[in-house]
């Protein structure tokens, strides 16, 4: 007889691997591919292209279509550099937290999830319950996308998606589309006395940042949309995070690259806000060149997160709000897979345990209060599976 985990022990077992996105994920899917199998459940897998990471699905109950997806993601982000009080790969916990990196984000509703997913093959369900386990959410949703495209086809395809990110259990029915850029600026060197004579990769990357800020500023300015009303910020953000280039103090620089990403709210597109910036670069690759002909700036967008839509009688909804005891909604300003399911036609809400301030964060943690709560929501679903 399989050794039968609970919420609690998965929570351990899946921290205490260090899923972090830029190195590999496949011990984690190893442990949890046999564990699920060993239960007796159909799984699968997607790998990515290099054959180091792996998004995981499986399928509990009859097959047939109609079924319900919990989805989330078995990566997290760095620790480096974060003042940590606790080993960030233990699960400590203290004063009803929940302390390790991912508790929050995501894996304390993966743990949900796996429990539930077993639990649902051993009492019998009549609607399906399916997992759906991505790698590389951090880096952009990149890995949903693909492991979609798979499940669709290895799997009866489900009627609703519950993606777990952390709401405080509230029902989350849309947020934002988003886009990630890598701009990477070619400059002309020189010594920088005769500064007319280079072109600066570094000076030239200011002006294209100080372009987005001239537009943050300009949207915030203004009343927002109707539809945009509904989120916090009411309007779309534009953020350059990550900047390198440069040789010396006193050379033109000849290189210089950047990233930039967009979240952009409904009534606006992500094409048009794209188009506006490509404008920019182009416009100024243009002056660049006067300068000195091998200079410009490329832009190459390295993820695209489609927005969740809030649906008019929508199936997810209608079935989260009933596990959940809400009335009510809500919309948040970040993305998440939901938006790459709503795309693949499914029906999709967010809503899972812990708060989204608490991700990312050193000393991350979970309250106990909420793993509870979520704990209380699987078993609810099963009963609705039932």
């Amino acid at each position: 007889m399989p050794e039968v985990l609970s919420p609690r022990e998965l929570l351990s077992r899946l921290v205490a691997f260090p899923t972090v996105s830029r190195g590999s994920n496949l011990d984690l899917v190893d442990w949890l591919e046999d564990y699920l199998r060993g239960h007796g459940l159909v799984t699968g897998r997607q790998w990515n292209e290099e054959r180091t990471k792996a998004g995981l699905f499986a399928h509990a109950g009859p097959w047939k279509p109609g079924g319900v997806v919990l989805s989330g993601h078995s990566d997290v982000v760095p620790v480096d550099g974060q003042p940590w009080t606790t080993d960030p790969w233990t699960v400590v916990e203290r004063d009803g937290r929940l302390y390790g990196r991912g508790t929050c984000d995501m894996k304390g509703f993966d743990a949900l999830a796996i429990w539930a997913l077993v639990e649902a093959h051993r009492l019998g369900v009549a609607r399906p319950l399916q997992l759906a386990l991505s790698y590389d959410e951090e880096l952009g949703l990149l890995g949903a996308p693909p492991l979609i495209e798979v499940m669709a086809g290895a799997l009866p395809k489900a009627r609703e998606v519950i993606v777990g990110e952390p709401s405080r259990m509230k029902v989350i029915t849309g947020h934002k589309g988003g886009a990630g850029y890598w701009v990477k600026v070619k400059g002309h060197e020189v010594h920088s006395s005769l500064l007319p004579y280079g072109v600066s990769a570094i000076m030239e990357a200011a002006r294209l940042i100080g372009w987005i800020n001239d537009r943050n500023a300009e949207v915030q300015a203004r009343p927002p949309l109707a539809l945009a009303a509904m989120f916090d910020p009411p309007f779309t953000t534009l953020h350059t995070g990550m900047i390198e280039g440069g040789t010396a103090h006193n050379i033109t620089a000849a290189d210089c690259r950047f990233a930039f990403e967009m979240r952009v709210v409904p009534g606006e597109t992500l094409e048009d806000w794209e188009g506006a910036f490509r404008a920019e670069a182009a416009r100024l690759t243009q002056a660049m060149q006067k300068v000195a002909p091998t200079t410009g700036i490329t832009v190459e967008r390295f993820f695209v997160a489609p927005p969740l839509v809030p649906e008019a009688e929508g199936a997810a909804e209608a079935l989260a709000c009933r596990l959940t005891g809400e009335n009510t909604v809500e919309t948040v300003p970040y993305g998440t897979e939901a938006g790459h399911f709503q795309a693949g036609g499914y029906s999709a809400v967010v809503c899972g345990p812990g708060d989204i301030a608490q991700a990312h964060q050193p000393d991350e943690w979970l309250a106990v209060s909420e793993f509870e709560a979520g704990h209380r929501f699987m078993q609810r679903l099963l009963e609705a599976l039932r």
